[in-house]
């Protein structure tokens, strides 16, 4: 019972311990991690399950390693928002594989980047035919950039000399049925108009709201618990 009791405290401390240094390092996305990032999360993870098979007089030790290593890894990011040629070597740079619609075959080779993995890329980015692209770069952490050609972009209003208004962000008033007050007070408003807006849409409680957002120009977007969504079509197989 004893073994039992000590392999469970030991997961719950390689938790709050994983928990806590991940909110000190704060990474980004998955989506946004350079293989650097991807590596110390590998390493950070691996040490944190070591922490768990290791004998109770050595957890510290573990606990102290994990710290350190992630102490260094915190260092090394802020170093590199210092130093742009330290970012450059750790987290790589952009690299040029499309030029004009011409592949550069030996950029990719250096990179170990094949035809498959851009084409699957480009489609991903709603890009079917390589003529069409001025420009794509292989960004650091794997993503890929894309410019097309000016006469193979969309129109903007800008080109047909269309004038616009501002469009700011909009502002989360009820989230999951709980009204954020600060949202309403940043936009002069109180609980007794947010109530008479809801009353005037037929709802009686913000518990009845999943979410609801004012925009810039003070239009109010609401989504309800209940959808009216059961004569929905089935697309799944």
């Amino acid at each position: 019972m004893e073994t039992y009791f000590f392999g469970v405290l030991k997961a719950l401390l390689a938790f709050v311990v994983i928990l806590i240094l991940a909110r000190w390092l704060n990474k980004e996305q998955l989506s946004q991690l350079t293989f650097y990032d991807w590596i110390v999360g590998i390493t950070i993870g691996s040490m944190a399950a070591n922490l768990t098979n290791e004998p109770e007089g050595r957890i510290l030790e573990h606990v102290v390693i994990l710290v350190v290593f992630s102490a260094a890894a915190y260092l090394t990011g802020m170093m590199t928002v210092k130093s742009r040629p330290l970012r450059k070597l750790i987290e790589g740079e952009p690299t040029v594989v499309i030029h004009n619609g011409r592949i550069l075959e030996h950029n990719m080779a250096k990179l170990h980047y094949n035809v498959d993995n851009l084409l699957n890329q480009l489609r991903e980015k709603n890009v079917f035919n390589i003529e069409d692209v001025e420009f794509a770069l292989l960004e650091g952490n794997g993503g890929l950039s894309v410019l097309l050609k000016s006469q193979k972009r969309p129109l903007t209003p800008s080109d047909l000399g269309i004038p616009t208004s501002y469009e700011g962000l909009s502002s989360e008033i009820i989230v999951d049925g709980q009204v954020i007050y600060q949202n309403l007070k940043q936009n002069n408003l109180d609980e007794q108009w947010l109530i008479a807006e809801l009353r005037k849409r037929g709802y009686n409680s913000p518990r009845d709201i999943v979410l609801a957002t004012l925009s810039s120009d003070g239009e109010l977007y609401i989504d309800n618990k209940k959808d009216g969504t059961e004569h929905m079509v089935d697309v799944s197989d």
